[in-house]
């Protein structure tokens, strides 16, 4: 059975997993609205940046994190001079890293919603009088909807299975920045495997439910 060490763990998992779930979908829409309806040559940059994580490693992210956040990083000065401390081995630096490392994992879902839409369902809310504001938040926001939920959920289950990126920035604090992936790691070090197994086998049930719930979305979506 888990132990209290491994509920823990859980527990802080799904915290930080739905923190950045909304903080993504807080700052990830704006981006992926820019994207979609954007005609500057800046379109591509962004979106390679944003797209960085798809391929960059974990532990290069997460070492650059490590080094920019850190005591003489530029983040870690601006962080230290605002009476904040440094973010490494901290939850808000977990926050900050699960952030960047899931961003294309909501951006992306989101940017394809909006270009879904076209311009002429926005085009009609123009000529009813509707400001951007309106027709962005009664046309497009709704119209997106499906998108939103993909992108919520695949940004809580990237978040949930991140090890390189939280073990760089969060290392192994028991209750502080241990989540469920490094305590699986733990586990098998100590050849503890019976534990390993219980957290094991709970991500990859996990893992099966946010596939067959995306699955049925995106067949409920074709089928309307």
């Amino acid at each position: 059975m888990p132990s209290d060490v491994d509920l823990a763990a859980v527990w802080l998992t799904l915290k930080l997993a739905t923190v950045t779930t909304l903080i993504l979908l807080i700052i990830g829409t704006p981006i992926a609205w820019w994207l979609a309806r954007t005609r500057s040559w800046f379109k591509g940059p962004v979106g390679a940046v944003v797209a960085l994580p798809l391929v960059l490693p974990p532990t290069v992210l997460g070492f650059y994190l490590l080094v920019a956040m850190g005591p003489h990083g530029p983040v870690g000065q601006l962080t230290q001079s605002l009476g904040l401390g440094v973010l490494p081995f901290t939850f808000p630096g977990l926050v900050v890293a699960s952030v960047l490392y899931s961003m294309p994992f909501v951006v992306q879902p989101l940017q394809q919603a909006f270009e879904a839409i076209g311009a002429r369902p926005l085009e009609v809310a123009a000529t009813l009088r509707a400001n951007h504001w309106d027709a962005f938040f009664t046309v497009a926001v709704p119209l997106a909807k499906p998108g939103f939920i993909t992108a919520a959920i695949l940004g809580f289950a990237h978040t949930v299975g991140e090890f390189g990126v939280v073990l760089m920035i969060g290392g192994n604090i028991p209750n502080k920045t241990r989540v469920v992936s490094v305590q699986i790691y733990d586990h098998v070090e100590a050849m503890e495997y019976a534990q390993a197994h219980w957290l094991a086998g709970g991500m990859v049930v996990f893992a099966f439910l946010v596939l067959l719930a995306l699955y049925t979305l995106n067949r409920t979506g074709r089928n309307l």
